[in-house]
């Protein structure tokens, strides 16, 4: 490989929006219900992990005025230096994995080496768990699942690598920051991922998906002339409005996530209320949020907000490189809506309109461009856009199927980004194992208990669920009831005919007529009975 290779412009436009009080890291955390072997994970590492030269190299900037910082091989890299193994405090539970995961997402990494870590957490239940940190600058989100994938297995059991791993190919490719000898590991991890998009690409509501098909995206952005249209848009558009999810950043975060909760559930919800898995996460979500600032006594009344979504922008091709390949589109949360139902049905709607949006390559664009731009000129970039959205929201379709790590089932995966654009709130939502977890991360002056957005998320989905749960019984009740008798016709037009069902007669906060089924015998559905 080579000594020395530029950073590409979206990558140094990531290097350069690093502060103190937003730290530009792809975290990812792994759970295990058995312990790992220590041994067989570092073995793991030096053999498929260092393959990619990415992680042997750091960053320097150059000493030349207006020349690209550059990555260099660490001429001292240990790996001593990048994986720990440390043990979490008594009592073991969850509460005390979130705050070690919170402590090390508000630790900068070292740029005087290679910009990643590995810490085997032990003493996590009777198992442990892996908390994986890289800088941005190495690989957006999406990377970093392929980076991870990469290191697993499809079966347990399998022996750790034996051999001299430690050293990277000669003839590794110098653009990808990948070796041709791992070409094949990578693909394997592409494959599990690849599995589920696949699954999602003949049967698009079935799963998680992607918020913006890449492909569509792309097309979009080389035909039309809308364009410049998307790009004043991204400029143009108004400020986020104040709320306390805004203000001053610290350097302390603090990071949560839920339970998981089962894709047959969500499924069960959709195809009640219809829209997608997407639809059903984001809105309960937005309910959450909505939750927490009623909590906190503030004014929610027609309040809308938005959420930064990055959108992935690899062509099949691309898929399990380094780097960042992913635009932004700005989807608004309608936190003013209550009505879990009706909400829902909005969330449904923006998303929509979101699949025909070309901001997500023209907000790569400008990345590029910030990435050659004056420290001065992005800096007021990074404020523009933060101005205009109050969080970043990410999604991943991660594998169907349990894989292993050092022998032992990963139990939960769960992954954050960091909120550029001095953006205090993160929310990431992940698949895998026919599971969903959402998970979230804050800024902890000011919002200092994230476990109260879960709760108000664990609310929501419940709500949702009972809408399922009236709906089957509704069914069951109609499936029921006896067949019509017929009689002799009589003097009422009506006599053995059942009515039609009407439409609720209520309007909503909005304005609008609600869209659920009246119930029988009455005017107004479940939700709007005087």
């Amino acid at each position: 490989m080579s000594k020395s290779q530029p950073l590409t412009t979206v990558d140094a436009a990531w290097l350069r929006m690093e502060d103190p009080t937003n730290l530009m890291m792809v975290s990812g955390i792994l759970t295990f219900k058995k312990m790992i072997d220590f041994d067989h994970l570092r073995a793991i590492i030096e053999h498929k992990l260092l393959t990619f030269d990415r992680f042997r190299m750091r960053v320097v900037q150059s000493r030349l005025p207006f020349s690209p910082a550059y990555w260099e091989v660490d001429p001292t890299f240990n790996l001593n230096a990048h994986l720990h193994r440390v043990a979490l405090p008594s009592p073991g539970d969850k509460a005390a994995l979130q705050e070690m995961a919170s402590d090390l997402m508000s630790t900068p990494l070292d740029f005087s080496k290679p910009l990643w870590q590995f810490h085997l957490i032990e003493n996590y239940g009777e198992g442990c768990a892996i908390m994986c940190r890289l800088h941005h600058c190495i690989a957006d989100g999406m990377a970093l699942v392929f980076v991870l994938l990469s290191l697993t297995d499809m079966v347990p059991g399998v022996p750790p690598p034996t051999g001299n791993g430690s050293e990277p190919d000669e003839e590794a490719d110098d653009d990808d920051g990948m070796s041709p000898a791992l070409n094949a590991l990578v693909q394997q991890g592409a494959k599990a991922v690849g599995t589920v998009w696949q699954t999602t690409s003949k049967m698009a509501s079935e799963g998680l998906e992607a918020l913006v098909n890449p492909a569509h995206a792309m097309e979009l952005a080389l035909k039309g002339t809308d364009t410049a249209f998307a790009a004043g848009r991204l400029f143009l558009r108004s400020p986020d409005p104040k709320t306390l999810f805004k203000g001053k950043l610290g350097v302390a975060k603090r990071a949560a996530w839920s339970k998981p909760l089962s894709l047959r559930d969500v499924k069960a919800i959709k195809s009640v209320t219809g829209g997608t898995v997407n639809d059903v996460l984001v809105s309960a979500m937005t309910g959450a949020l909505r939750h927490y600032m009623l909590q906190k006594g503030a004014n929610v009344e027609g309040l809308n907000f938005r959420a930064a979504v990055p959108v992935n922008l690899r062509t099949p091709e691309e898929m399990g490189k380094l780097g960042n390949k992913f635009g932004i589109v700005f989807l608004s949360l309608p936190v003013g809506i209550g009505d879990p139902l009706e909400r829902l049905h909005e969330v449904r709607q923006r998303m929509l309109e979101l699949k025909n949006s070309k901001e997500a390559p023209v907000a790569l664009g400008i990345l590029s461009a910030m990435g050659l731009s004056p420290q001065e000129l992005q800096g007021t970039l990074v404020n523009l856009f933060g101005s205009k959205t109050t969080a970043v929201m990410t999604n991943v379709p991660g594998p169907p199927m349990p894989l292993y790590l050092a022998g032992q089932k990963i139990d939960e995966i769960m992954f954050w980004v960091p909120q550029s654009g001095r953006v205090s709130l993160g929310i990431s939502i992940i698949s895998y194992a026919n599971r969903v977890q959402l998970g979230v991360a804050t800024d902890v002056g000011l919002v200092p208990d994230p476990d109260i957005i879960m709760d108000g998320f664990y609310d929501e989905f419940a709500a949702l669920i009972r809408l399922v749960e009236e709906a089957k019984a509704v069914e069951a009740a109609e499936a029921a009831k006896p067949e019509p008798v017929e009689t002799a016709a009589s003097d009422t037009p009506s006599a053995g005919v059942s009515a039609q069902p009407i439409q609720c007669q209520a309007t909503t906060k909005s304005g609008r007529q609600c869209r659920n089924q009246a119930q029988e015998g009455s005017e107004f559905c479940h939700v709007h009975q005087p």
